[in-house]
């Protein structure tokens, strides 16, 4: 993998972990603003008022992309410093902040990849019902417009959605996530109104920027049954990716929900109007992937559908997130992933979040060796599924820098790149020099193909 047509190498970010500046130059409160705010909800009670104040150290933080020799950067546009109501008045000061950060990843030779919705909703919004209101996806079509006319084709590749499982499920199932709902059913109707929001994003995305990519960003935790030999352990597996990946997968390809997901009381399907699946099922010219454990699942009949229960990995290595360490999952994936979409893939996020010093001192870098270990065992993946004829056009490790790790706060530290919150200084990592190191030593050729050409679609099941 090497710097050729084809393959990139980049690392990613958020606006709300990064930015800070929440309420500069006429940015509207988000839902995570008010997350925050709420007591309980942040494990050391912190916010993101200032994080990484990327809002004003940008040049910087660019700087050290390029210094270590990467492709691109994967960040993503806070959709409150666009349009603060959520809908109606654009913030041209916000559109200008973004203006700036794509010049000056072009000047530094980095190709912009911009993800329009990675969590932020603007409040007001959520106050009207937010993605379980239908009309979300239409102002969030609105505001991807407003975006792609001010940045058109200077952006290599827009997403829409960033993780709509997390945007669903965490937020709306399980409460982990702003708004921190615990509704089965207002979940299901999320699921469909952020499939929906992203296909309508994706003709105005087009329309405004027609030699730029565009695409989506799914997460994945693939199941694996806990006992490989017992058949109800590989069917609980199986409904797991159903119920997880398939409910966003089926649409967003032209297949439709999942017919066993679909007969759920209250499934996303039954909020799904006239043309509703055509919109969603808009041609996509890539899929982003975002890969950092597996799960192991154990049939469980007194679990809710999918009847699967979450088992530990015994005896295997995990981050301080308490994630296993798995990059056998990644090449299966990306793997399955070829066959089943036929499309383009990029690894979008993948790295591992530690507890580390506040503050590093001395001249050394900070030893983040289990950091490293974990990202070049999954570099070492991705080249096996290319290998296998996975067509993987780049892999962005998260994150540039340590931020805000949303309900953990800045607890758990995911950087290639050191912050001392206190003082903003930041210290590029064992794990970034280790990096750049590789990037600047990769050769293997890349695939030829553009991404706006992707192959015909093959196969059907993940």
């Amino acid at each position: 993998m090497s710097h050729q047509r084809g393959f990139v190498w980049g690392a990613a970010s958020s606006a709300f972990q990064v930015e800070g500046a929440t309420t500069s130059d006429g940015r509207g409160p988000s839902i995570w603003d008010t997350f925050c705010a709420t007591p309980g909800k942040i494990d050391d009670g912190s916010d993101a008022t200032v994080a990484c104040d990327s809002y004003h150290r940008w040049a910087e933080d660019l700087d050290l992309l390029a210094a270590l020799g990467l492709d691109a950067y994967r960040f993503s546009v806070a959709w409150p410093r666009v349009v603060p109501a959520g809908r109606g008045r654009v913030n041209e000061a916000g559109l200008d902040y973004y203006d700036r950060l794509v010049d000056g990843l072009l000047a530094r030779g980095l190709k912009p990849f911009a993800t329009l919705y990675h969590w932020d909703l603007p409040q007001p919004l959520q106050d009207e019902g937010g993605w379980v209101s239908r009309d979300t996806a239409h102002v969030f079509a609105d505001y991807a417009q407003a975006v792609a006319a001010r940045l058109g084709d200077r952006v290599t590749a827009y997403a829409t959605l960033n993780e709509p499982w997390c945007s669903a499920f965490l937020a709306h199932l399980t409460g982990e996530h702003a708004p921190g709902e615990r509704d089965a059913a207002r979940a299901q109707a999320a699921v469909h109104h952020l499939l929906l929001g992203h296909g309508l994003a994706l003709g105005r995305l087009r329309a405004e920027a027609p030699g730029s990519a565009h695409g989506v960003v799914l997460n994945f935790t693939p199941a694996y049954p806990a006992d490989p030999a017992d058949p109800a352990d590989v069917e609980a597996a199986r409904r797991h990716d159903v119920a997880n990946h398939e409910v966003f997968l089926g649409p967003l390809l032209g297949d439709g929900y999942p017919p066993e997901a679909a007969e759920r009381p209250h499934a996303a399907a039954s909020h799904a109007r006239e043309g509703d699946l055509g919109v969603i099922a808009a041609p996509l010219d890539y899929l982003g992937v975002n890969y950092y454990t597996r799960t192991l699942v154990r049939h469980d009949p007194h679990a809710p559908w999918p009847h699967a229960a979450a088992v530990p990995a015994a005896g295997a290595p995990h981050t301080d997130m308490g994630w296993e360490v798995y990059p056998d999952g990644l090449e299966h994936l990306l793997t399955r992933l070829a066959q089943r979409t036929g499309l383009p893939l990029y690894v979008t996020e993948n790295g591992a979040g530690y507890a580390e010093p506040e503050t590093v001192t001395g001249e050394a870098p900070l030893g983040d060796e289990a950091r490293w270990r974990y990202l070049s065992d999954h570099i070492a993946a991705v080249a096996r599924a290319r290998e296998a004829g996975a067509d993987v056009r780049g892999y962005f490790a998260w994150s540039l820098l340590d931020n805000f790790e949303w309900a953990r706060g800045y607890t758990r530290r995911f950087g290639l790149v050191h912050v001392d919150f206190a003082t903003q200084a930041r210290t590029p990592k064992l794990s970034a020099l280790r990096y750049a190191e590789h990037v600047a030593g990769s050769t293997k050729p890349a695939p030829a193909q553009d991404v706006k050409d992707p192959p015909a679609r093959a196969g059907r099941t993940l």
